[in-house]
């Protein structure tokens, strides 16, 4: 009985499961676990460009005079000198290389060009996954990007003296566009790179997250890269001497179908390349979200998600999520205007069992790092309130990786929450334990204490010359000899006469026939009475009387001199009558009958 209270206690003290408090929203939690693993890369051109100055082809130039000039006679134009010179500037930009040659003397320019994407690691000592467009550009690419960062300067000069070649011409701003696009056509078909330099690096955010004018630029080697969009636009990058590198986990292409959301994790060009935000703030990782569409297959046979999830420049390289938090592939490619704006209605993903394919071909396994699995940990206790149990796991994440980009502040913040009162830590089981240990014990004594004073009760009752109430039946009364109880054979009376005989110790009384010839058990009508449940047969020679009716005087009843209970009609159960000890039973009244003394028993 003690234990069955002592576990109830126990199971009503003991903690139940963790309650998370109010729901932590899905992109939450995903943004706060994957966030570490997500990058910024960084690839940069840097060479000396070449380009030559120009000269017009004098016969191309007459031919065009002339044409303008039969345009004007038609009335095809009008003839004031800006149509005219609209109408020849058009012609040039048409094909440039018609009317324009490129001659000495040659002009240089230094000059660094290079794009930002996204990367993500998938090993502690520092394998990064990326996009191949985000490592690479083509021959063609490459001239376009340096025409557009290098050669500015060029292309207004040039622009410029064109049309001061045209004498008392006042060009307005239209004019001065469409001038400057021939050039930068010219230039951009004529330029040489020569002295190229490449060199890819992840940009190092500080602790904390974000970064400054200190973080540094990690250099990183280039591995393995596949096709540019539409092909297996991938590319393995490795950092050397890295070590605890927070990662993200790999999932399956079965994790989503249409419908389901994904999450898509990166650093848009429109935030990192603007100067309205602070540098510590536009440089952490962006989160967006939308369904998956459909399952598309470019012409070169390589699958890839459509998603309405939102994408833009920037984003390329970067991990896509199931609302598990597993990567379920990347970001590729969005669908642009007519003006050259990436629209966030379509994004492309290439699916995670490309990666995968391309890993395996660099025996590359992807693994959980410490860090993680320990920031992981930390970020449930946090988001539980637990901060008590969040604030060591974090330390312990800032002592595996000191650069960890934002542990430090949830270390500040848990300090922060613990100090305000908002910690909610429920207490360890084992104090839970302990507490229904001792419960078990104080009943457990109790119980053991209970019993032996009830043995000493006995043992106290037995050494006065009395015995405990039966187990069954009514109390006790005093019989008509007075007394409470017959003399106990071996308690001081060694032998007992009964009926004139002398009986050996131990044997009972109602082993003997009466003194009138009446063998016990029957009356005069010779119905059998059941054998007296005055008997005790643990204490030999012990009778207990009960009252019995009122028959006259006892001397003239046939039985005298045997106190078996006579026949009072059906036999009643009546239920254990408590402890006599301390109580006091007074014998019934002559002429009260047998119902009236078990009425007062019961009562």
């Amino acid at each position: 009985m003690a234990a069955t209270a002592a576990f109830a206690l126990l199971v009503v003290a003991a903690p139940a499961s963790a309650d998370t408090g109010d729901e932590v929203p899905v992109g939450t939690r995903l943004a706060a676990r994957t966030h570490p693993a997500v990058q910024l890369t960084s690839i940069t051109y840097s060479g000396e460009v070449v380009v030559p100055s120009s000269q017009a082809k004098e016969a191309a130039w007459d031919q065009l005079t002339n044409e303008a000039t039969r345009a004007v006679l038609t009335g095809k134009i009008p003839s004031d000198e800006r149509s005219i010179a609209k109408f020849l500037f058009q012609r040039v930009a048409a094909d440039v290389d018609r009317y324009l040659r490129p001659v000495g003397p040659e002009r240089t320019v230094k000059a660094q060009v290079g794009g930002m994407c996204t990367g993500w690691w998938v090993t502690p000592d520092g394998y990064m996954v990326t996009g191949a467009h985000c490592v690479e550009m083509s021959d063609e690419e490459l001239s376009q990007t340096f025409a557009r960062q290098a050669l500015e300067k060029f292309n207004k000069q040039d622009a410029k003296d064109m049309i001061n070649a045209l004498r008392n011409f006042e060009a307005d701003k239209e004019m001065i566009e469409l001038v400057q696009q021939i050039y930068v056509t010219f230039n951009s078909t004529h330029l040489e790179i020569r002295g190229l330099r490449k060199s890819l690096s992840v940009l190092q955010s500080l602790p904390g997250g974000g970064v400054d004018k200190t973080a540094k630029e990690v250099p990183a080697e280039l591995v393995s890269v596949g096709e540019s969009y539409p092909g297996k636009d991938f590319a393995l990058l490795k950092v050397n001497g890295r070590q605890n590198l927070p990662t993200v986990p790999l999932g399956d292409d079965a994790d989503v179908q249409t419908g389901d959301t994904l999450y898509i994790s990166g650093f848009p060009g429109l935030v990192t390349n603007t100067p309205w935000f602070s540098v510590e703030s536009k440089l952490d990782p962006a989160l967006t979200e939308g369904p998956y569409n459909a399952k598309r297959t470019t012409q070169e046979g390589v699958p890839y998600v459509q998603t309405q999830a939102p994408s833009y420049h920037g984003n390329s390289g970067g991990p896509v999520f199931s609302r598990a938090g597993k990567v379920v592939g990347m970001l590729i490619a969005g669908t642009v205007s007519e003006n050259g704006e990436a629209s966030e209605n379509e994004s492309f993903v290439l699916p995670v069992s490309i990666i995968k394919e391309k890993l395996n071909e660099k025996n590359v396994r992807p693994a959980a790092s410490l860090t993680t699995t320990k920031y992981n940990e930390a970020l449930d206790d946090f988001f539980q309130r637990h901060y008590k149990d969040a604030l060591p796991k974090f330390r312990e994440v800032q002592a595996l990786f000191p650069s960890h980009p934002y542990v430090a502040k949830y270390i500040t913040d848990s300090q922060q929450a613990i100090s305000s009162g908002k910690d909610e830590t429920p207490q360890p089981l084992w104090l839970w334990i302990a507490a229904g240990a001792g419960a078990l014990v104080v009943a457990g004594g109790g119980l053991l204490l209970l019993i032996l004073m009830r043995r000493r009760r006995k043992t106290a009752f037995s050494a006065q010359g009395q015995s405990p109430s039966p187990a069954y039946g009514g109390p006790y009364f005093q019989a008509d000899g007075g007394g409470g109880y017959p003399a106990q054979v071996g308690a001081g009376y060694d032998r007992q006469p009964v009926n004139g005989h002398l009986l050996p110790q131990g044997r009972q009384p109602q082993s003997l026939p009466p003194a009138n010839g009446h063998r016990p058990g029957r009356t005069s009508g010779d119905h059998e009475v059941p054998p007296s449940r005055d008997f005790d047969p643990q204490r030999p020679g012990v009778r207990y009387d009960r009252q019995r009716p009122d028959m006259g005087d006892d001397s003239q009843r046939p039985d005298a001199g045997n106190d078996l209970q006579r026949l009072d009609g059906a036999t009643r159960y009546v239920r254990p009558a408590p402890s006599p000890y301390g109580q006091q039973w007074s014998q019934a009244a002559p002429g009260q009958g047998q119902d009236q003394v078990q009425s007062q028993v019961q009562s």
